[in-house]
């Protein structure tokens, strides 16, 4: 723990980093496949929706020791040709939701499970969900969808800048269609509690999302009059810095959230609690892969596409060729290497709008300062006195007067 401590620190701090937005292909690869088998998944199984989406009856039964498949043998053949679904609640009663199912029908269901599971017919409880209230049911759900994801993209444009709106977009679908893709594929119902765990996760990659923006919106900031970093190079270590925070959040909401799907749903038998537990921790997963490899490599290809950050990359990339051909000359020559000070007044880019031309060796571009009358070359730098070199950086008091 202490050696993911230290880690976590060291990223923070820019001393190691990943390159995720260099990689980008390779995730968005990885999330292309994700989201293909998911949509065959969807084609192919389809969603299983509960009554409360389809309509039909919800039967429940009194504590009884007939298992699953029991009572899934004695009720076939006697649920007017619809398919049931049968579940074991934690109080040890039975489940039996059978869907599309008219008042009439559900009551001829009732009679007969009742006379196949050897129970009174008053013994058990019977809900009805007509076809209408199911359409509105879904109707509102996927309406609570789309102005979440409208909301979403109007916060971020004002909040941040419309590119970073476009990523998180793509990021919250990208999370949505692998959710309910597992869910068909799994064959797990759709019920009310699915779409409350869908607005949650979606929520919570946003937030995942927002965190990294907001770093990188203030490390990008005046990124232009510097020629340090590229502004993908700028997104990966706000990336970077963000990383060791996104993993321990993302397994922290895990871990309740793992007992809820598997204690809960699996040795307890609550399998009302699979709905949301599997959404929530399908989504919290995938919420925060694309929120670390989606969303702001999605930022950072989005920007380089500017003029102005294409300009900016050009001058980088050009001042690191300089740099690396001064100091192999400066090794060839046996001179020590460039003084740390006068390298950091370098990477502070153009000042007054000045343009940045390469440096020659030797000798440094822009170096007559207004009042001073010094002119400062390699050759005359490379002979003097280290106290000499610190008299000239504490204004030139050779230069002034004269």
């Amino acid at each position: 723990m202490s050696k993911l401590g230290t880690l976590g620190h060291r990223l923070h701090r820019g001393e190691v980093s990943y390159d995720f937005v260099g990689r980008r292909k390779l995730w968005y690869g990885i999330s292309v496949v994700l989201v293909i088998a998911s949509i065959v998944g969807l084609v192919v199984n389809g969603l299983k929706e509960s009554i409360d989406f389809s309509g039909g009856a919800d039967f429940t039964t009194p504590k009884t020791s007939l298992s699953v498949a029991e009572v899934q043998d004695r009720i076939a053949g006697h649920t007017e040709g619809h398919d049931a679904t049968v579940q074991r609640l934690g109080t040890g009663s039975i489940r039996i939701e059978v869907g599309s199912l008219t008042t009439d029908q559900s009551k001829a269901v009732q009679a007969n499970i009742a006379k196949e599971l050897n129970i009174p017919q008053q013994k058990i409880d019977a809900e009805i969900v007509g076809p209408s209230w199911g359409q509105e049911i879904t109707h509102k759900a996927v309406e609570g969808l789309i102005i979440f994801m409208v909301l979403v993209v109007i916060y971020l444009a004002v909040a941040f800048e419309w590119r970073m709106a476009l990523a998180a977009l793509a990021a919250l679908v990208h999370d949505l269609v692998i959710t309910t893709g597992i869910y068909a594929i799994v064959g797990f119902e759709v019920s009310p509690g699915t779409v409350i765990g869908l607005l949650t996760i979606l929520g919570y990659s946003l937030y995942d999302t927002v965190v990294v923006f907001d770093g990188l919106k203030e490390a990008s900031k005046d990124i232009t009059k510097k020629n340090t970093f590229t502004y993908a190079e700028i997104a990966n270590r706000s990336l970077n810095s963000t990383l060791v925070r996104s993993i321990n959040t993302t397994v922290v909401a895990l871990l309740p959230v793992a007992a809820l799907l598997f204690i809960g749903g699996g040795i307890l038998g609550a399998g009302t609690l699979n709905d949301i537990a599997l959404a929530l921790f399908v989504g919290l997963t995938v919420g925060a892969y694309s929120s670390i490899f989606i969303a702001t490599p999605i930022v950072a290809e989005f920007k380089e596409r500017q003029p102005e950050m294409k300009a900016l990359r050009k001058r980088v990339l050009a001042k690191r060729k300089s740099d690396a051909a001064k100091a192999k000359a400066r090794a060839e020559a046996g001179l020590p290497e460039e003084d740390p000070a006068d390298r950091a007044d370098d990477e502070d880019g153009p000042e007054d709008g000045a343009e940045d031309t390469p440096a020659v060796v030797g000798q440094r571009p822009g170096a007559t300062r207004a009042g001073s009358g010094a002119t400062r070359s390699g050759a005359t730098r490379s002979g003097r006195t280290s106290s000499g070199s610190r008299n000239a950086r504490r204004g030139r008091s050779s230069g002034r007067g004269r």
